[in-house]
């Protein structure tokens, strides 16, 4: 590929973002993440990426949005490692599947299914999608440090909504449904979009990757009759997030 100043799709170069990088899906979001930093300025707004950098206790830090799904979602890795990032964290929404799982609680992924199609352009399938030991360490330490409450398992990643949602009306609802009722068995904790695909290619990079989800609701604690409700705000997730990076910072710090 041509070598251009400015990167393909995040149209960012060396020096407008720091190593430490929050990834939210919607664009929506990243005013709110940059809200935590110090100085945050928007650096750049192309297609799905809107791109803001600021500082957290002096080091320099940005958020990045990755659009919906894993395509996007590694993209915007690639191109953030390109010019100097080398930590993530991933902050979005998901819906649960265990039952233990409510809405606006937090999930901290440590492992995702990779039931998508972006991570195997990177590694064969029995490659496991793993989150970075420090980062999701890092999340598990601010969710206990901030009193939220939280959940650390494995989930499930998708590229489609409407096959999670509507799976009968598929014609390969006999496969969807049935892989749905294992993930259940296996007490999976949510589903979501982005992380398997995130934690591979970190892996193909040598970076480090972390998750931490909102809980909107639980489509099988509805189906089951229990206590159900519809939660759209995302500052738990975000907190646990920004400490998360917080901690990291302070660790990295303590290495050198």
């Amino acid at each position: 590929m041509q070598k251009h100043e400015l990167q393909f799709h995040i149209k960012c170069k060396e020096g407008d973002v720091g190593r430490y990088v929050i990834l939210p899906g919607d664009p929506g979001r990243c005013e709110k993440i940059a809200a935590h930093f110090d100085d945050a300025v928007k650096v750049q707004s192309n297609r799905e990426y809107t791109i803001y950098t600021g500082h957290l206790d002096g080091e320099k830090v940005s958020v990045c949005s990755t659009g919906i799904g894993g395509p996007s979602a590694v993209i915007a890795m690639e191109e953030l490692v390109a010019i100097g990032a080398d930590t993530f964290v991933r902050v979005g929404t998901c819906g649960g599947i265990d039952l233990r799982v409510q809405s606006d609680d937090v999930v901290i992924a440590t492992a995702a299914v990779r039931q998508e199609g972006t991570s195997v352009q990177y590694a064969p399938i029995e490659f496991p999608a793993v989150a970075d030991f420090e980062v999701q360490n890092a999340l598990v330490s601010a969710a206990k440090k901030l009193g939220k409450h939280w959940h650390a398992g494995v989930v499930q990643c998708k590229d489609s909504f409407y096959g999670q949602h509507s799976p009968e009306r598929m014609p390969v609802s006999y496969e969807l449904m049935s892989k749905w009722e294992a993930w259940k068995r296996l007490h999976v904790l949510a589903s979501e979009m982005e992380s398997a695909a995130l934690f591979v290619c970190a892996a193909a990079l040598d970076v480090r990757c972390g998750s931490c989800f909102h809980v909107i609701w639980n489509q099988e604690r509805e189906a089951a009759g229990l206590d159900q409700k519809e939660s759209h705000d995302l500052e738990s997730a975000i907190q646990v997030g920004v400490e998360g990076l917080r901690l990291l910072i302070v660790q990295d710090r303590e290495k050198k």
